[in-house]
């Protein structure tokens, strides 16, 4: 079964962290810079719901309401400038417009601004570390549509990023991966089942427990849900101590099986800084993939045409 994306991934980003000084105050930030080469290997979709409802820069900061982005659509909550203008209206406008431009690109992963009313998903305001009313206007849109969602704050972390990037790769492959048999999901789960093992080994273990009693019929219906619920595992963000005891455990294998030393991969309990880390993985994930090994925390490559 085919491992490696030869499709650029299409990104949406909110225009701000693109460096698009769009923001109420015009300011931005350019997030990619922290990617280095790396942003290279995706097409990039910079969306403001703000600027696209024709607020303009600059303009007055907006909040929400009497509720957060879901009582908008509902028709339960509004949004309004500092003044106290209402332009609940025009920000819906500019967010289905953002929306309909995603979709029919094709795109179904957004990289946000946490702590804005429109597209913050877990917070909706930057003062006082707050957390407003989640989600924002267009952030409510992206959790309805299913969007595989990266906060851009994570963009700065070599580790963060890392392990979105790989649950990325791996989203990406099983959203489009053909699962027409049962030797499809066995081979699909033998790719993906120690990166989920690893988000959360109680569900990995009990999907796995369930696939190995080989009693369970095939049939497309089934096949969906399956792929939807590790969709759904693949969202979840790990941790660094998962994280480095996964890493050390893959390669404790690969030594032992190719009989080679890497002599920069440290073991999960000695010290050393994140950017270190990131290497570590890196350098790994390069190291398998020239010995056409499975580096089962990163299983998923993009390598282009």
């Amino acid at each position: 079964m085919e491992t490696v994306l030869r499709e650029k991934i299409k990104v949406g980003i909110s225009a701000c962290m693109y460096g698009c000084e769009v923001r109420y105050n015009k300011k931005g930030w350019s997030m990619l810079e922290y990617l280095g080469r790396e942003k290279s290997e995706f097409i990039w979709h910079p969306m403001c719901p703000e600027c696209m409802a024709g607020l303009g820069v600059p303009r007055e900061p907006i909040r929400i309401a009497s509720g957060n982005g879901f009582d908008v659509w509902e028709g339960k909550a509004r949004i309004k400038g500092r003044s106290g203008e209402d332009v609940t209206e025009r920000v819906k406008r500019g967010a289905q417009i953002c929306m309909e431009t995603l979709k029919s690109a094709g795109v179904y992963v957004y990289i946000f601004m946490e702590g804005s009313p429109s597209c913050g998903v877990y917070r909706t305001t930057l003062k006082n570390k707050r957390i407003g009313k989640p989600p924002g206007v267009f952030g409510a849109l992206l959790l309805k549509e299913g969007f595989f969602l990266i906060p851009a704050a994570d963009m700065q972390s070599p580790v963060k990023w890392w392990d979105w990037k790989r649950r990325l790769n791996a989203f990406v492959w099983l959203k489009n991966l053909e699962l027409s048999s049962k030797k499809d999901i066995y081979e699909m789960w033998h790719t993906i089942k120690f990166m989920c093992q690893e988000l959360d080994n109680e569900e990995a273990r009990e999907i796995g427990k369930m696939l190995a009693k080989n009693d369970w019929e095939f049939s497309p219906d089934y096949a969906e849900d399956l792929r939807n619920s590790l969709l759904e595992l693949l969202r979840r963000p790990s941790s660094l101590p998962k994280i480095k005891h996964m890493l050390w455990k893959h390669y404790s294998f690969y030594k032992k099986k190719l009989g080679v030393d890497v002599d920069e991969i440290m073991q999960p309990n000695e010290l050393r800084n994140m950017t270190h880390i990131a290497n570590e993985l890196m350098l790994m994930e390069r190291k398998a993939s020239e010995a056409d090994f499975l580096f089962g925390s990163a299983p998923i490559h993009y390598k282009g045409r």
